[in-house]
């Protein structure tokens, strides 16, 4: 269906996040005529989302811009039993003093893409562990089990991806179906909430709320799922080759974040102005249209402006400028990553190799010799073609020794 009435759904739709909605008329309708709550849950399994999380944050953003009120679900309830869905093995289960670390943790990244202060339409954030670790076991059994059809959860994508592969599905996971639909039913009759979003893995488990609601007497409740996205050649949404791309800067500094989406693909740069930033539409048409070597251009405009969102638009144009004075002028830059060495080990001699590794550019001295051969190490911007090359404090310029593995991967030593 095109032509939504609804800013909601057309933005949505013209920016890409759009993968299902259960009753497209029905949803726009209401979208349409009054102030809807909708929500997203996140399982508080480390203290930072990474950027796989990025495109359900952006969803609650835009509901809450086009006038609606956001909920951000904290699974501090369904955290203690693990979402089963498309996993290949039971999750590891948290205490719960660490479940609420880590949700304090991932509040204050929520903040920077939702208001939680403005008037009737303030963004909440919502603990599910405010009722779900008080259930009375078998009241649940009889008043919310019972509704549950274990033919039909047999039948949905997630569960039957783990049967089929013949691995074992405990009883603890497949309640977790269950307890998913009844937040959507506690939400709806606490805050009026008729919308759950997510990614596309969870549709079997929102419309299990929605069958839920129907059979408790709620009022007709919405599924809406996003794609599930995979970059251009395949990887993973907010993974890189060095780990996860986090969105708490103390797990990953701004530079960092700025660096991984100026790497973007090509073919992935439309995509993700659309989905990532909040440029107008015509803009990013403009910026799509660009090619050559101006996508290289559009690739720090994209950097710019996801990073500005999340760390804020100085960090952001410090980022830029630190990557520029880095590639573009080959000077040093205090804003770089860094490691600490103790002077006396440097005064006495250090093998590359071996600095390679302690500063995180490579795994081990056999990939180091590799990438010596392939001709991508640099000390001082200088070429290194000796693998047993030593350096000494008489390396250092301005105070440091300035590591490179290629043309993005740089580290500052730093004397102590």
């Amino acid at each position: 269906m095109s032509g939504f009435k609804s800013d909601f759904l057309r933005i949505l739709t013209e920016r890409g996040f759009i993968h299902q909605i259960s009753d497209e008329s029905g949803l726009d309708d209401l979208l349409a005529k009054e102030t809807v709550t909708a929500y997203i849950g996140f399982d508080p399994t480390a203290p930072s989302l990474h950027a796989g999380s990025l495109i359900q944050i952006m969803m609650l953003h835009w509901f809450q811009q086009t006038g609606h009120r956001p909920i951000s679900l904290m699974g501090g309830g369904t955290g203690m039993v693990g979402d089963p869905s498309f996993k290949d093995e039971a999750r590891q289960l948290m205490t719960v003093d660490k479940i609420e670390e880590n949700i304090a943790s991932l509040k204050r990244v929520f903040s920077n893409y939702l208001d939680y202060d403005r008037g009737e339409d303030a963004a909440m954030m919502i603990n599910n562990a405010d009722w779900l670790r008080s259930i009375n076991y078998l009241e649940f059994l009889r008043d919310v089990g019972r509704h549950f059809s274990v033919n039909r959860m047999l039948s949905f994508e997630s569960v039957k991806m783990r049967l089929d592969r013949e691995q074992s599905l405990s009883f603890l996971e497949f309640n977790y179906m269950i307890l998913q639909a009844y937040d959507f039913t506690v939400l709806n009759e606490r805050y009026g909430c008729r919308l759950q979003m997510g990614g596309s893995d969870q549709w079997g488990n929102i419309i299990n709320g929605i069958d839920l609601g129907h059979r408790l007497g709620t009022p007709q409740l919405y599924a809406l799922t996003s794609p599930l996205l995979t970059t251009a050649s395949g990887a993973k949404m907010g993974k890189s080759a060095t780990g996860a791309i986090w969105l708490n800067p103390e797990m990953l500094s701004a530079y960092d974040f700025w660096q991984y989406w100026r790497n973007t693909e090509d073919a992935d740069v439309s995509r993700f102005l659309k989905l990532y930033t909040t440029l107008p539409m015509d803009e990013i048409a403009r910026l799509s249209a660009l090619g050559g070597a101006e996508i290289n251009e559009v690739k720090k405009i994209l950097a710019t402006e996801v990073t500005a969102i999340l760390h804020g638009r100085d960090a952001a144009e410090e980022a830029a400028e630190t990557a520029r004075k880095t590639f573009e002028e080959g000077s040093l830059s205090e804003n770089l990553p860094s490691i600490e060495v103790a002077s006396g080990d440097l005064k006495a001699g250090m093998g590359v190799l071996a600095l390679f590794v302690e500063a995180g550019l490579a795994g081990s001295n056999g990939e180091m010799r590799r990438h010596v051969k392939g001709g991508a190490v640099r000390v001082n911007d200088e070429p290194v073609s000796d693998e047993r090359m030593t350096l000494t404090d008489a390396n250092l310029r301005d105070g440091v020794v300035k590591l490179s593995l290629g043309k993005k991967k740089h580290v500052l030593v730093r004397p102590v």
